[in-house]
């Protein structure tokens, strides 16, 4: 009778022991679907960076909007222009290219008769890239925090400028960089001869100072990601 109980209890802390090894197990499979790999990040980075423009040319460097298709139309446009290999294209070589980065969702169109920074030309039935003036200002993001979700990813940045005004200003090698908000307010200032590495931990360091938003990324079959929607956090 005593070994009876005994085979019982055994059997019963078997079950227990083997109920929570697949639990862990699945804990930590589910850990690991949801975790983001660094060739993850560094593609999210990458193709913000192509979609991240200037906002004297754009208003903002990258707008808010709730579906690519309401997003602004000279910000599209631009994006497109600044990824081009040639500066010269037909009207399908252009709606290829906005395909290519934006997805089949895009419905948008280019503008037959070309705009301010893209012109038509009657005689070869092409358009071609004009330049445009930049300030002192480059336009910069911090890729802050990324969460996987159902289609993709959501992925929240920091967004500041680099302002180097002083660079054009003196005559010496060694000049300062101020770091901006959006509401070019000066948060801090670093050396040019300081690496990319201090301007993002000044960053870090103040960043409730500056502005956030929470870009959504819609991944395909192949592992493209495009831009679904942006939103102020």
């Amino acid at each position: 009778m005593l070994m009876k109980k005994l085979i019982v209890i055994i059997l019963i802390l078997l079950i227990i022991f083997i109920g929570m090894y697949v639990y862990r197990e699945n804990q930590i499979a589910s850990n690991k679907s949801t975790e983001v790999t660094v060739d993850e990040i560094s593609k999210i980075e990458t193709y913000i960076q192509k979609i991240y423009m200037w906002k004297e040319i754009t208003g903002e460097a990258l707008p808010v909007f709730d579906n690519i298709n309401n997003a602004p139309d000279v910000w599209i446009w631009e994006v497109v222009k600044k990824n081009l290999e040639e500066y010269e294209l037909s009207y399908e070589q252009l709606q290829d290219k906005a395909k290519e980065i934006f997805g089949e969702d895009l419905q948008k169109e280019f503008p037959r008769e070309g705009y301010e920074y893209m012109k038509y030309n009657e005689e070869t039935n092409t358009y071609y890239a004009v330049g445009t003036g930049l300030d002192n200002q480059e336009d910069v993001f911090l890729l802050d925090q990324i969460n996987r979700t159902e289609n993709g990813y959501s992925v929240q940045i920091v967004e500041y400028l680099e302002d180097y005004s002083e660079a054009y200003n003196t005559e010496e090698t060694e000049y300062n960089i101020e770091i901006r908000n959006l509401k070019d307010e000066t948060i801090g200032t670093v050396k040019n001869t300081d690496d990319e590495t201090s301007i993002q931990q000044l960053v870090k360091d103040n960043i409730d100072k500056f502005t956030k938003k929470e870009v959504e990324l819609k991944s395909d079959s192949e592992g493209n990601i495009y831009v679904t929607a942006v939103k102020n956090i």
